[in-house]
């Protein structure tokens, strides 16, 4: 299928990207922003979205600072341009405790895809399934946005408002994105019927140790059993002060199924992302566990 019309503007760099974005809405357009294009063009061409114009930040590729990735201040900074496959090469420039967000990229899509998607341009788009959104609650994500009002930061807690619905403004531009909560013992999970699809429920966790290296508590975050990501609190308590194993990561994820009302769509019922849920949280529990302090 082909898309809808639309106009189409090249952004020289942030300034002119807020300008022409504020320059639309003024105007009563529906602007969007495009980077990689990896999610929105093939929603485009399905007409499941139908912005009125384009702003490219492709050239802004050329700024340092929108593809960096570095340590400050104790937080792990990311430029929005940064594409997902830099991340998964990353190394040693993640730092540690932040090991988990290079180990995800593998479920991103294939290798075309993760070498021009963009982590703020997933973020944005807001899909709740999208590794970057799991990952972005599970680690105290904040987000960086710019606009004629200026810079603000927006809490991963406050970005995801529903289907493909962002805290960021029509007229801003996401300039980065802090993480700033690391876990050595944390994993991402998920579950489709093919590698590379979209994930039909994925699960991202954290464990927190104490000193002593007993188990004192955890994250666990969901996508795909409600419109936007969302946080467990259920399956957290269960983890407080629990003996870390088997029997208690199933709990955990029995836990989690119970909490969580998921939609029936074309990628199964209810009750399958339910199963789905129990068996991903339990096993990127696991996977977490093992990973120990090896960071």
């Amino acid at each position: 299928m082909k898309p809808a019309a639309f106009g189409y503007h090249r952004a020289h760099d942030v300034t002119d990207a807020i300008g022409l974005l504020g320059e639309f809405t003024a105007a009563g357009a529906e602007p969007k922003v495009i980077a990689g294009g990896q999610s929105l063009i093939p929603m485009m061409n399905f007409r499941l979205a139908r912005p009125d114009v384009l702003v490219d930040l492709a050239p802004l590729r050329r700024d340092p600072a929108l593809t960096a990735i570095r340590r400050e201040d104790g937080a792990l900074r990311i430029g929005a341009l940064t594409t997902h496959r830099a991340v998964e090469v990353a190394g040693s420039a993640l730092g540690s405790g932040f090991g988990v967000l290079a180990e995800a990229m593998r479920w991103v899509g294939h290798l075309p895809i993760r070498s021009r998607g963009t982590v703020g341009g997933s973020l944005v788009h807001g899909d709740a399934t999208a590794e970057w959104c799991l990952l972005a609650l599970l680690l105290d994500a904040q987000i960086v946005a710019e606009g004629p009002r200026g810079r603000r930061l927006i809490p991963a807690a406050e970005m995801f408002h529903g289907f493909y619905t962002t805290a960021v403004a029509p007229d801003e531009v996401v300039t980065e994105v802090r993480f700033t909560r690391p876990a050595p013992r944390a994993a991402l999970t998920e579950f489709a019927r093919r590698h590379g699809d979209f994930a039909t429920v994925g699960a991202a966790v954290a464990l927190v140790t104490g000193a002593s290296g007993t188990l004192t508590g955890g994250r666990v975050v969901l996508g795909g059993v409600a419109p936007a990501p969302v946080r467990v609190p259920e399956a957290e308590a269960v983890l407080a002060g629990g003996i870390p194993g088997p029997e208690l990561f199933d709990a955990c994820g029995a836990a989690a199924a119970a909490a969580v009302d998921p939609p029936t769509d074309a990628a199964g019922s209810g009750a399958y992302r339910r199963r789905l849920t129990r068996t991903l949280v339990a096993r990127a529990l696991r996977q977490a566990w093992e990973k120990g302090n090896t960071e």
